[in-house]
């Protein structure tokens, strides 16, 4: 992997990660293709939004449907017919998510499987491994996601404990072709996550990510901690913010001087008939929809919005036909493909600060059902 900035308009850049399978523009948005698929689309229909990197992840992948069979085709992009790059998260914020099931130790965890209750190990060691398995060509280290609300001494006994996982990963981590990610933790608490960056930093990696966000703490405090630790990443390496996907979050970590992003809110969002336009999101099932012949979006071209009208998308939403929630997803990642290239060339011409103050203007104050 190799990194460029381009072009810098206050903290926010632009630049260019090159892989052995493309080259990603940034900043970038990764859609979520959490089992090896982003749920209702075909790769290539992902491609054609303008995306040029998706996410796997690491602790579904292992379970279902386990390496063997994934290594049987080759790589993960052999499996699910992917031919650009993959980030796979390394199943740490699954792992929290399970807060019912799991046993923490200084070694790794213990869980039960969500998908048949059989009891399940993972560590740093086991995490690479499986991630190389997978072929990806960037992998994260396996970490512990700090909660919301917590103290801040329990932040730092968690953050500690993710930083020796950390260099454990970095000693196992054999995959040449294979990027290295850190992840810092430390959650709201901003003397926490700079002590966390510069022992990363120290072990050395080839980007670094921002954890343990939007796991609900206040909007203003995440906002708050990208605006004053994300200058302090270094700065010759990708920054990545993990699980934030909010336009006015996205906006936020550019001018933070964030490059990669990912979440599941534009598909999740879609199947449940929540639509993103520049106007707002657009609730597809309010009845004002019923007889709407007008596309999502005017100015849109994606495929959704060329061919179809809201009144005929709602229809097959209150039909429970497949093909609304399959278009309803094309138009959203369409959205955040195009919302992206905009950024980005925002940023190379020095007009982001406008650029931001009329899309947010837009976006929260227009005539669409804003969530």
């Amino acid at each position: 992997m190799q990194f460029t900035v381009t072009a810098t308009d206050g903290n926010a850049r632009r630049g260019t990660i090159i892989f052995s399978r493309g080259e990603v523009e940034t900043p970038a948005f990764m859609p979520v293709g959490t089992g090896g698929a982003v749920r209702t689309v075909a790769p290539e229909e992902v491609a054609e939004s303008g995306a040029r990197v998706i996410l796997g992840n690491t602790f579904h992948l292992m379970l279902r449907p386990g390496t063997q069979v994934i290594k049987a085709h080759g790589t993960l992009h052999d499996f699910m017919h992917w031919s650009g790059p993959i980030l796979t998260d390394s199943g740490g914020f699954q792992v929290w998510s399970l807060a019912d099931s799991r046993n923490i130790t200084e070694q790794g965890v213990t869980f039960r499987s969500p998908f048949d209750g059989s009891k399940v190990y993972l560590g740093p060691e086991e995490s690479m491994s499986v991630q190389q398995d997978l072929g990806s060509d960037v992998v994260m280290v396996f970490d512990e996601c700090t909660a919301y609300p917590t103290t801040y001494e329990n932040a730092e006994s968690s953050m500690n404990r993710s930083l020796r996982w950390a260099r454990r990963c970095r000693d196992a981590h054999g995959g040449e072709d294979q990027a290295l990610f850190g992840i810092a933790q430390g959650g709201i608490y901003p003397e926490l996550r700079i002590r966390s960056l510069e022992a990363l930093e120290e072990i050395g990696f080839d980007g670094y990510a921002l954890g343990g966000l939007s796991v609900g703490e206040p909007t203003e405090q995440m906002h708050s901690v990208l605006e004053q630790i994300t200058p302090q990443m270094p700065g010759g390496s990708p920054r990545y913010l993990m699980g934030v996907g909010r336009p006015e979050d996205i906006l936020t970590g550019v001018r933070s001087g964030i490059d990669l992003f990912d979440c599941v809110l534009p598909t999740r969002n879609a199947r449940n008939g929540w639509l993103y336009t520049r106007d707002g999101i657009v609730r597809l099932k309010n009845s004002a929809n019923r007889t709407d012949t007008n596309p999502i979006e005017e100015d849109c071209r994606c495929p959704a919005c060329i061919s179809y009208s809201r009144s005929y998308l709602r229809h097959l939403f209150t039909t429970s036909e497949s093909l609304g929630k399959r278009l309803c997803t094309l138009h959203n990642l369409w959205f955040f493909g195009a919302l992206m290239e905009d950024i980005r060339g925002a940023v190379a011409t020095g007009t982001l600060d406008s650029f931001s103050r009329a899309f947010l203007e837009s976006y929260l104050g227009g005539g669409a059902d804003v969530a």
